[in-house]
C-alpha cells in the first residue's frame, strides 16, 4: 500500500465509495428511520383525529421525537468525519450539501401549500445542512473542542434568548423569545449540539472501533433479512425521508374513508390545542385559566363556530387579539 493510501491509527479513515460504507452506521441510520416513521404515523393519526389532540407533541412522544432528531444529527456529524477526514473533499461535500439543502427546500415548499400556518421553514434537513457547514470549521480541530462547542450550543437557548431573534428571518438561529409555529422546528441552537457531539465522537473513537471490528469475522453473506432492510434504509435515508410521510398520511387518509374517526368535542379540542400552544410560548399567565377564558368569550361573542371551521385567522383577526388581551388581564388580576 502506498503512503497516499495510509492513515494514522489516531485518525478516522474516510469512506470514498458505497463499498467502503460502514455497515453499523447504516444500521443505526436505518433504526432512526424506523423510529421516525413510527412517530410520524402517530402524528398522522392525531391529524386525522384517531388519537387525542396534542399526543404527538407532549409527554413521552415529545421526548421520543427529540431523541430521533438528535440521533439523525449525531450520525450526520459522525458521517462528516468519515467522509471528510483526513482531507476535506469539497466536491463530495458540496454534492452532499446540495442534495440535503435541495430536499429541505422541497419540504418547505410542499408544507407551505399543505400546512401554510405551520409549514416547515427550518426542520431536520435544514438543520443538518446548516450544521454541516459549521462542522467544516471543526474538522481540523481536536475532539475536545467539538465537545465544548456542543455543550455551549446546548446551553445557548437557556441563557441567550432575546427579542432581537423574534424577527422571522432569524428564527433559524433558535434564540427567539417566542417559539414560532411549525410542524418540524429544529433550529441551529440547540440542535447543533448533537451534530458536534457526533463529530467529536468520530474523531475520538472511530479508529479504535475500526481496529476492533477488523478483528471480528466478516459475515456479510449471513445477514438476516431485517439487518439487510436496515442497511438498505440507511443507504437511502434521504429518499426514504422524503417519501415515507406522504405514503403514511395517504394510507391513513384512505383508512379514514373506510372507518372515519370519532370526532372529539370541539370545545375540549380547542382547550387542549390552546394549552399546548400557550405552553410553547413561555406564557406569563396560567395556560389553563387563559384558555378557559378565551373559550368562554369566543362562545359569548358567537365566534367559536367560525373559528372551529377555519373561517377566522387567529393570527390576523383583531377580535381574537382583543379577546386574548382581555383574558390575559383578567387572569393576571385574578378575575
Amino acid at each position: 500500500m502506498s503512503d497516499s493510501n495510509m492513515t494514522s491509527t489516531a485518525e478516522p479513515q474516510p469512506t470514498t465509495s458505497a463499498h467502503r460504507r460502514l455497515v453499523f452506521i447504516d444500521v443505526l441510520r436505518g433504526l432512526a428511520l424506523v423510529a421516525m416513521a413510527l412517530y410520524h404515523f402517530v402524528w398522522d393519526l392525531e391529524f386525522f383525529g384517531y388519537v387525542a389532540a396534542g399526543t404527538a407533541g407532549t409527554g413521552g412522544w415529545k421526548i421520543f421525537a427529540r431523541l430521533i432528531a438528535s440521533s439523525f444529527l449525531f450520525l450526520a456529524g459522525y458521517s462528516l468525519v468519515l467522509g471528510q477526514r483526513p482531507r476535506i473533499r469539497f466536491d463530495a461535500f458540496m454534492r452532499r450539501f446540495a442534495k440535503i439543502a435541495g430536499a429541505a427546500a422541497v419540504i418547505s415548499i410542499a408544507t407551505w401549500f399543505a400546512f401554510p400556518n405551520t409549514f416547515i421553514f427550518f426542520g431536520i434537513l435544514h438543520s443538518i445542512a446548516a450544521a454541516s457547514l459549521v462542522g467544516l470549521l471543526f474538522l481540523p480541530l481536536p475532539a475536545i473542542v467539538s465537545f465544548v462547542a456542543a455543550a455551549a450550543a446546548f446551553a445557548a437557548p437557556l441563557y441567550l434568548r432575546s427579542a432581537i431573534f423574534d424577527a422571522p428571518y432569524l428564527w433559524w438561529v433558535g434564540l427567539s423569545e417566542t417559539i414560532p409555529r411549525s410542524n418540524d422546528y429544529v433550529p441551529l441552537l440547540p440542535w447543533l449540539a448533537p451534530f458536534l457531539l457526533g463529530l467529536g465522537t468520530a474523531k475520538l473513537v472511530h479508529a479504535r472501533l475500526m481496529a476492533w471490528l477488523a478483528k471480528r469475522p466478516v459475515n456479510d453473506g449471513k445477514r438476516r433479512l431485517w439487518t439487510k432492510a436496515l442497511i438498505f434504509g440507511g443507504r437511502h435515508s434521504l429518499a426514504i425521508y422524503l417519501l415515507h410521510q406522504p405514503l403514511l398520511i395517504g394510507l391513513v387518509y384512505l383508512f379514514s374513508l373506510v372507518s372515519p374517526p370519532t370526532l372529539p368535542d370541539p370545545k375540549q379540542a380547542y382547550r387542549t390545542n390552546c394549552v399546548e400552544a400557550c405552553g410553547r410560548g413561555n406564557p406569563a399567565v396560567p395556560c389553563d385559566a387563559f384558555c378557559g377564558c378565551t373559550l368562554d368569550r369566543l362562545v359569548e361573542q358567537n365566534l367559536f363556530d367560525d373559528l372551529n371551521r377555519g373561517k377566522i385567522n387567529v393570527n390576523t383577526d383583531e377580535r381574537i387579539a382583543r379577546i386574548a388581551g382581555q383574558c390575559t388581564m383578567d387572569v393576571q388580576s385574578g378575575d
